[in-house]
């Protein structure tokens, strides 16, 4: 931060982001060099072979070259080992060996091309190991001089030169020109465009209609509005989230208030209620994650799955009638007798129809507690994620629902997708013609659960008894008023440290704003908190005492103000305003605030290694309030906190502790 000018425009790198690729291929060229100067000095004289003249001639300009390419990049990882992450002043002449190191380039590429020739000349006739050395120098060349453009190519920013010329222009930061306003319209839209560019080209292998193109619009406008106001490029972002993590663990090993701490007794009647849902939970999470089908059973059973599936797959399948939806093999239908436990007469519909806002699900009989189980599918194709990004809100109107409030769009579309199959084809009433006594689930994971939650509240006015088991459900779901009205029939299960159920556009703009915070606050410079950040999360240990504030810093000392505060965009931020005025935090927010569904569960582990690779952990679980996940927690288990076989192994072990106690 901030990004890097070059050639009059703006890259995706900053200027401290050369210490480790600078290191690492200074490493190379220094062995390069040290090879060649052996190769030459045991061979000097003896270059009397067909083409020997050439050879001398070679080796001494390579020799030369290399030890300028050598020079340059001793450099350029020097100067950008200076400053901090906020403070590029001291790598100021940065630019310049830059472009040192690109014209020198030219004669590499040159060189590259006479050495390609010369190995590749038959009438050459040299000692075998001078040509196997000489045919190492050009492959490495070639391969050095491809990575870099790959390189290019991957920090190359296709707004760069827009925001370049709108930074430069300093008397067009006046919101009231017209010239002025002109130009952010078109750094917007362009912005926007490149985004849509960028999501079509990401779902290019999927037929895409009407519904696609608004998404794809959509998306874009959303991912346009969030990164437009700062100048982070990803190490920035990759170094603050290392920073707010160990941050976290260190606030985290700190005694917490006597009111932060919620105990109940192993009689009182809210413990008897938790227990009795945990077990509830424990047994429709295997509905939940058999909606996923074969994927999911295949990757729970690695080694046996394809081979009992293979062996089932031409056994039982249901009508016609009763599936709608490509399932090739019937490897879907499959793995969910498989995991589900059920016959195939248990099903009453199942849908592996996919396209955006349009979700699978089925609906079966649950003997062994009595329910009709509608269970949804989450995230698993491009089509789901479209319609988990389609996070714009819009109003949910129900009759007789006096909690009218606000929704996730994609979400919603998807539920009123099932709800339209259920009441209009007549699944439901089939379902209950066949079970009348039989109460009604819905269940759902992550995408699933959070369509089941809008699902159920669609059907609460017509079938009152109906409950809904929402499994680590996105977080931006539901208004306040809408997410209180639920908590009659709904339950969310979350696990530990979850990004999914901590995602909403509030929430991201809280994390982008102290990623911006720390990262200009830390007075170390960028590769050490890399360094020290990998290590951290791969082997633990203590966090590091990273300075939270610049102790002592001269203000002019920084030769170049922070571009986080000085917006690329000209309208100010919550992160910009967060970093210049704390009094900013109180104003409107920008994006309405949604909580997750019903009453919340939230299960943690009782004690284990923070390292992905702990065993034998053990659970605790406990109701939570809806504003405990008002922040995203950094952590190497966000991700995996968030996947069914993690939420259903919790569970089960919660259920099965509870269960050994009740027979003791």
């Amino acid at each position: 931060m901030p990004g890097l000018v070059l050639f009059g425009r703006r890259w995706a790198i900053g200027s401290d982001d050369f210490v480790l690729p600078g290191a690492f291929e200074l490493f190379v060229r220094v062995v390069w060099w040290i090879g060649i100067l052996v190769l030459y000095t045991v061979h000097k004289g003896q270059f009397d072979c067909a083409g020997g003249g050439l050879l001398h001639s070679y080796l001494l300009v390579l020799l030369v070259l290399l030890a300028a390419i050598i020079c340059a990049l001793s450099a350029i990882v020097c100067i950008s080992m200076r400053g901090t992450i906020s403070n590029p002043g001291p790598r100021k002449s940065l630019p310049s060996l830059l472009y040192t190191r690109l014209l020198l380039y030219f004669p590499e590429f040159i060189w590259a091309v006479v050495g390609a020739v010369w190995v590749s000349d038959s009438s050459v006739h040299c000692e075998k190991t001078v040509m196997s050395v000489i045919f190492g120098t050009v492959v490495a060349s070639w391969i050095i001089i491809i990575f870099t453009i790959i390189g290019v190519i991957i920090v190359f920013d296709p707004l760069g030169g827009k925001k370049t010329v709108y930074l430069s222009d300093g008397v067009s930061r006046n919101l009231e020109s017209s010239q002025s306003g002109q130009l952010l319209y078109n750094v917007k839209s362009t912005a926007t465009r490149v985004w849509e560019k960028r999501i079509r080209l990401l779902c290019c292998c999927i037929v895409q209609d009407d519904d696609h193109r608004v998404a794809f619009t959509s998306i874009a406008e959303l991912f346009r509005a969030y990164f437009s106001d700062t100048d982070l490029v990803p190490s920035d972002i990759a170094a603050g989230l290392t920073l707010l993590h160990q941050e976290q663990d260190k606030m985290e090993s700190c005694p917490k208030e006597p009111e932060e701490v919620l105990c109940h007794s192993p009689t009182s009647p809210v413990t008897d209620d938790l227990d009795m849902e945990l077990e509830n939970a424990a047994h429709f999470m295997h509905f939940a994650a058999a909606a996923y089908g074969w994927p999911y059973y295949i990757y729970t059973n690695p080694f046996t799955a394809l081979c009992k599936l293979n062996a089932d797959c031409c056994g039982n399948r249901p009508t016609d009638s009763d599936i709608t939806g490509s399932d090739r093999h019937n490897f879907h239908f499959g793995s969910i007798l498989k995991i589900t436990g059920l016959q195939y007469r248990d099903f009453i519909h199942i849908s592996f129809h996919n396209k955006i806002y349009e979700i699978p699900f089925f609906v079966a009989l649950d003997h062994k507690k009595e329910a009709i189980v509608v269970a949804v599918r989450g995230t698993l194709s491009f089509e789901d994620i479209l319609t988990d990004l389609s996070a714009d809100c819009e109003d949910l109107t129900l009759e007789d629902v006096l909690e009218n409030g606000f929704v996730h769009k994609g979400i919603t579309q998807a539920a009123n997708y099932i709800y339209r199959k259920l009441i209009n084809d007549g699944i439901l009433n089939q379902a209950f013609t066949i079970a009348p006594e039989y109460k009604l689930v819905i269940v759902g994971h992550s995408l699933g659960g959070g369509t089941a939650s809008i699902l159920a509240i669609m059907l609460r006015n017509s079938f009152p008894t109906l409950k809904c088991y929402a499994f680590s459900p996105p977080g931006g779901l539901l208004s306040k008023s809408l997410a209180d009205y639920t908590k009659r029939f709904i339950v969310s299960v979350i696990v530990g440290k979850d990004l999914v159920a901590r995602l909403s556009m509030p929430n991201m703009e809280d994390l982008k704003r102290r990623i911006v915070r720390i990262v200009a606050n830390c007075n170390r410079p960028k590769y050490q908190i890399l360094l020290r950040g990998c290590w951290y999360e791969v082997f633990g240990g203590d966090p590091d005492n990273f300075p939270t504030e610049l102790d002592g810093r001269n203000q002019d000392d920084l030769t170049q103000p922070l571009l986080a505060e000085e917006s690329l965009m000209v309208h100010r931020s919550p992160s910009y305003n967060a970093l210049e005025d704390e009094s900013h935090l109180n104003s409107p927010p920008r994006y309405p605030h949604l909580y997750l569904p019903g009453k919340i569960i939230h299960i943690v582990e009782e004690s284990s290694s923070k390292r992905l690779c702990a065993s034998d952990i053990k659970y605790t679980a406990s109701w939570s309030k809806e504003t405990v996940f008002s922040s995203i927690l950094i952590s190497p288990k966000m991700i995996t906190d968030h996947m069914p076989d993690v939420v259903l192994k919790a569970l089960n072990s919660l259920a099965q502790e509870h269960g050994a106690c009740i027979s003791c």
